[in-house]
C-alpha cells in the first residue's frame, strides 16, 4: 500500500496511457517497402516518452525508475499465457522443433548486414562488440569478461546494449509489420524469428504478428517464447564461438578497405568545409 501511494502517479498514467493508446487504435501506412503498421503499444511508448522528466517533466527519475520496474510485471500475465499455450500446442513444439534449432544459425546472418554499416559510419573495434550480436545483459557480460570493461568491443556493445532498451520494443512491432505485409514468410517462421533473445521485443513483435495472423494468435506466441528461450540458453555460446570469431575476422579484412573509404570521404568534407 506504501509503493501504491508513492508512485500513484506511475499507475494513473499508466491507465491513461492504455486507455488513449487504445482509443487511437491501430494505424497504417504504405511507406513502399512495405506497410507500416502502429499498434497501440507504439503509442503509448511514445506518449509515455513525452509525459518523461526528460521533456514535459510530469514524472520525476523516480518515478520514471519505478515505472521501468514494473515492466516485467506487466509482462507477467502474457508470460503465463504463453506458458499454458505452449502446453497446448506441445505437439507443433515438437514438429517445428529442428527449424527452431536452425534459425538460430539466422542471427549470425545480420554480422554480414551490420559490420559494414558501422564501418562505413566510422566505427573501429566498437564495431565488433556492437554487431555480434543483438546485445542484451548476457551478451554484454561477455563482452566484458573476454575485452574488459573499457575496451572498445565493450563499448560498443554496450552502446547497442542501451539502445535497445530505448526503442528495441518499438523496433521490433514496427518491422514484424512490415515484413509481415510483404506475404513471403510463413506466420510460423516470423513468430520463430520474434525469439531474438529479449522478452520485452518477443512480446511485442510477437503481439503484433497475432494481430495480423489472427487464425494463428494462439501458436505464435508460443513459438516466440521457445524461440526467445532457445537463444538466451544458446546465445552465449553461439557469440562466444561463433559470432565474435566471425565478427572479428571479417573486421579484420573489411576494416582496412572501408576504413580507407571512410577517411578519405572525411577527408573531402574537410577540405570542402575549408575552401568555403
Amino acid at each position: 500500500m506504501e509503493r501504491l501511494l508513492r508512485y500513484w502517479k506511475v499507475y494513473a498514467g499508466a491507465l491513461v496511457l492504455a486507455v488513449l493508446s487504445d482509443m487511437i487504435g491501430i494505424v497504417k501506412f504504405d511507406i513502399g517497402i512495405g506497410t507500416l503498421t502502429l499498434f497501440p503499444m507504439v503509442f503509448a511508448t511514445i506518449i509515455g516518452g513525452l509525459f518523461g522528466p526528460d521533456l514535459l517533466k510530469l514524472f520525476t527519475m523516480e518515478e520514471s525508475g519505478a515505472a521501468g520496474a514494473m515492466v516485467l510485471v506487466c509482462l507477467a500475465p502474457f508470460m503465463a499465457k504463453m506458458g499454458v499455450g505452449a502446453g497446448a500446442n506441445l505437439s507443433k513444439l515438437v514438429e517445428v522443433g529442428p527449424a527452431l534449432l536452425l534459425q538460430e544459425f539466422g542471427n549470425l546472418g545480420t554480422i554480414l548486414i551490420s559490420l559494414p554499416v558501422a564501418l562505413l559510419l566510422g566505427l573501429k573495434k566498437e564495431a565488433i562488440g556492437a554487431c555480434y550480436s543483438i546485445n542484451r545483459d548476457s551478451n554484454l557480460g561477455l563482452t566484458t569478461d573476454i575485452y574488459g570493461p573499457d575496451a572498445p568491443e565493450t563499448k560498443g556493445t554496450f552502446a547497442v546494449y542501451i539502445v535497445g532498451s530505448v526503442i528495441g520494443t518499438v523496433f521490433m512491432s514496427l518491422l514484424a509489420g512490415i515484413v509481415a505485409s510483404w506475404n513471403i514468410f510463413h506466420p510460423l517462421a516470423l513468430g520463430m524469428a520474434s525469439g531474438v533473445g529479449s522478452g520485452s521485443m518477443m512480446t511485442a513483435a510477437a503481439g503484433t504478428l497475432s494481430t495480423i495472423y489472427p487464425d494463428y494468435a494462439d501458436v505464435i506466441p508460443v513459438l516466440g517464447g521457445a524461440s526467445d528461450m532457445l537463444t538466451g540458453i544458446t546465445g552465449i555460446y553461439m557469440g562466444t564461438f561463433i559470432g565474435l570469431p566471425l565478427t572479428t575476422w571479417l573486421y579484420n579484412r573489411l576494416e582496412p578497405k572501408i576504413g580507407k573509404i571512410f577517411a578519405r570521404n572525411t577527408m573531402e568534407r574537410e577540405v570542402g568545409g575549408e575552401a568555403e
